[in-house]
C-alpha cells in the first residue's frame, strides 16, 4: 500500500515536493486556500514532468502515473490521515504557527509535521503544537525536481524517531540529507548562501564588479555552478531579501542584513526570473 503524503501550500515549492513525491510512488495531497492555487500547483507539476519526458528523462507513462497520485483539496480535514505532511507556505512565523496549530488538531498521533522553511527555527514553529517531538525542518531546494538537496532540521524538542523518519521520506524522494543539529535561524544553506549574496549585492552596489563578473569569479575561482547573481535571480529576489531579514531579525548580526539595493529591487518589482529582470534579463518568465 502507498505512503501519503501530505502537502500545504500549492506554490513552486509545494508543487515541486508534491511531484517528486508522486514519482516516487507516494499519494499526494496537495492543500490551499484556493482552487485557484491548486490548479495552477497541478498545471506546474504536469510542465515539469513533460520537460522530463520530452528529454527522454521519463516515460510518458510515469508522468501520467505520478499526476493520478496526486489529489488537491481546499479542507484541511483532508490531510489528517497522511503519515508525513510537509507544510509549504509563506515564509512568515504567524502563517506557519497557525498551519501548525490546526494540523496538531486534525493529523493522525504517529504523524510527522515538517516544514520547508528556509530560515525560521523550527523550535519556534513546533511551540505552536503540542507535539513538538514530532516536528522537523524539511528544507527543500527549487526548483525541487532539479536539485539533490534536503535540509534536514532538528528543533530543540525533534525526537530521533522523527528525525528518522524525515531522512527517510527524503530519501525515498531521491533527495540527499544533511543534518542541521541544532535550529538556529537560517539553518547551514541559507546563512551561508545569505553572506554571499549580500555581500555580492554590496559590491555591485557600490561599483566594484558587475554581476557577470563576480558570478565569473564564484564559478570559475571557486568551482560553483552558479555565481550568487544568477542564484538570486531563480530563487527571487524578494525570497532571498525576506530569509536574510528573518536571520537578521534573530541574530542582529548586520552581515544578515540585505544591502538597500536589494531592497530597491524588491520594491522595484525586479525579483528575478519570476518576473523576467532581476540582476539579468530574462525573455521569458515561464
Amino acid at each position: 500500500m502507498a505512503r501519503k503524503l501530505a502537502v500545504i501550500g500549492a506554490g513552486l515549492m509545494g508543487s515541486g515536493i508534491a511531484q517528486v513525491a508522486a514519482q516516487a510512488g507516494w499519494d499526494v495531497v496537495v492543500r490551499d486556500v484556493e482552487e485557484a492555487a491548486l490548479h495552477r500547483g497541478v498545471a506546474a507539476a504536469r510542465a515539469s514532468l513533460e520537460r522530463f519526458v520530452a528529454k527522454g528523462k521519463l516515460a510518458g507513462a510515469d508522468a501520467e502515473a505520478a499526476l493520478a497520485r496526486i489529489a488537491t483539496t481546499t479542507d484541511l480535514a483532508d490531510v489528517g490521515d497522511a503519515e508525513m505532511v510537509v507544510e509549504a507556505v509563506f515564509e512568515s512565523l504567524d502563517v506557519k504557527r497557525e498551519v501548525f496549530a490546526a494540523l496538531d488538531r486534525i493529523c493522525r498521533p504517529d504523524a510527522v509535521l515538517a516544514s520547508n522553511t528556509s530560515a525560521i527555527p523550527i523550535t519556534q514553529i513546533a511551540a505552536f503544537t503540542g507535539r513538538p517531538e514530532s516536528v522537523v525542518g524539511t528544507h527543500f531546494f527549487s526548483p525541487v525536481p532539479m536539485m539533490g538537496l534536503c535540509e534536514l532540521v532538528r528543533g530543540f524538542k525533534t525526537s530521533d524517531a522523527t528525525l528518522a523518519a524525515a531522512r527517510d521520506f527524503a530519501e525515498s524522494v531521491g533527495k540527499t540529507c544533511i543534518v542541521v543539529n541544532r535550529d538556529v535561524a537560517g539553518f547551514v544553506t541559507t546563512r551561508l548562501v545569505a553572506v554571499l549574496a549580500n555581500e555580492a549585492a554590496r559590491l555591485v552596489e557600490s561599483g566594484v564588479a558587475t554581476a557577470e563578473d563576480i558570478d565569473t569569479a564564484c564559478q570559475l575561482g571557486f568551482g560553483h555552478k552558479m555565481g550568487p547573481m544568477r542564484t538570486m535571480d531563480l530563487t527571487g529576489i524578494d525570497i532571498m531579501v525576506h530569509a536574510a531579514n528573518n536571520i537578521y531579525g534573530d541574530t542582529r548580526d548586520p552581515k544578515f542584513a540585505p544591502p538597500e539595493l536589494l531592497a530597491r529591487m524588491v520594491s522595484a518589482g525586479d525579483l528575478g526570473r519570476k518576473t523576467g529582470k532581476g540582476f539579468y534579463s530574462y525573455e521569458s518568465t515561464a
